[in-house]
């Protein structure tokens, strides 16, 4: 029996559901019964039925998971696999922005800790963030932590005051504008589709910006046969799978996230066998994160 012949028969006998990032590695996506961007899965995992959820991501994700679903066992199977930019803005920074400006909403990228969606009012994603700011009735708005994505929700959302914080993902902040038009230059007839976590610098350049989920609808619905791809590499698989007959291309420095590429399958199928890396979230910090979690569900709807 293989690995992941293992793996779907102790999903069975375990009550398990197996969710996985985009970014992970493509053998992983090929066992998980759902496979998605940060949005998608945490509707999924607040609407499971099976009473083990394994998820293959970071450690943001798993929290979420298990904020939603308190009582659900959630398994990571890379316990150590985590985002820098989860953790890249502080109580402080939140408390002092609460006492300078009257009638702002801390709006806070999924991609966080739940300390700091604690502290929040509503989560979005790059999905949906758009549609959730400008849903609030607040004129002023603190993203965090991600900068790029909190620039680019601007530019869309005019009307509202935006506050900066200085947080960024760590794959998509290094992006090199200059690689990207190499990448044009080599494949002319190429679209450019790019998450909105890149720079600016990067995203002038892309004839398409969106969310991972985004950039994969985009590439399957375009009549165009080539594109430069602006993301974790780890699209890849879908956009291939999913589009056999189109041309995808990254840039010379291939991004690649070192976190999400630790989950491995024996990973998975050790955390099936032992349920061990079980995530653990205080009621406090629960009760306290599930709201603006669940404000991302009701307003994005």
């Amino acid at each position: 029996m293989t690995v992941a012949e293992e793996i779907q028969k102790l999903k069975k006998e375990k009550d398990a559901i197996i969710l996985a990032h985009y970014y992970v590695r493509p053998e992983v996506q090929d066992v998980a019964d759902y496979i998605g961007d940060s949005f998608y899965l945490s509707k999924i995992a607040a609407s499971a039925k099976e009473k083990t959820i394994v998820f293959c991501g970071v450690g943001f994700m798993g929290e979420s998971a298990k904020i939603l679903s308190p009582d659900k066992t959630v398994l990571m199977p890379a316990i150590d696999a985590d985002c820098p930019m989860a953790h890249m803005a502080t109580e402080e920074g939140i408390r002092k922005v609460r006492e300078e400006y009257d009638d702002v909403a801390v709006v806070c990228y999924i991609n966080s800790t739940a300390a700091l969606k604690e502290l929040s009012d509503v989560c979005v994603t790059s999905a949906n963030a758009v549609k959730i700011v400008k849903a609030l009735p607040n004129k002023n708005i603190f993203f965090i932590p991600d900068r790029n994505l909190a620039h680019f929700i601007a530019e869309q959302v005019p009307e509202k005051n935006f506050i900066y914080n200085e947080g960024f993902c760590i794959v998509h902040e290094f992006m090199d504008p200059e690689e990207v038009k190499a990448a044009k230059e080599a494949h002319p007839d190429a679209l450019v589709l790019a998450h909105p976590e890149c720079p600016q610098t990067v995203l002038k350049q892309a004839d398409y910006i969106g969310s991972t989920s985004g950039i994969i609808k985009y590439a399957q619905e375009s009549d165009n046969k080539e594109f430069i791809i602006c993301t974790e590499c780890g699209v890849q698989y879908k956009l291939e799978t999913t589009c056999p007959d189109k041309k995808f291309y990254f840039t010379e420095t291939v991004p690649v996230c070192k976190n999400m590429k630790k989950v491995f399958l024996e990973k998975v199928l050790h955390v099936l066998k032992t349920g061990e890396n079980e995530v653990h979230v205080t009621d406090e910090t629960r009760e306290n994160a599930k709201r603006p979690l669940e404000r991302m569900l009701e307003l994005a709807i």
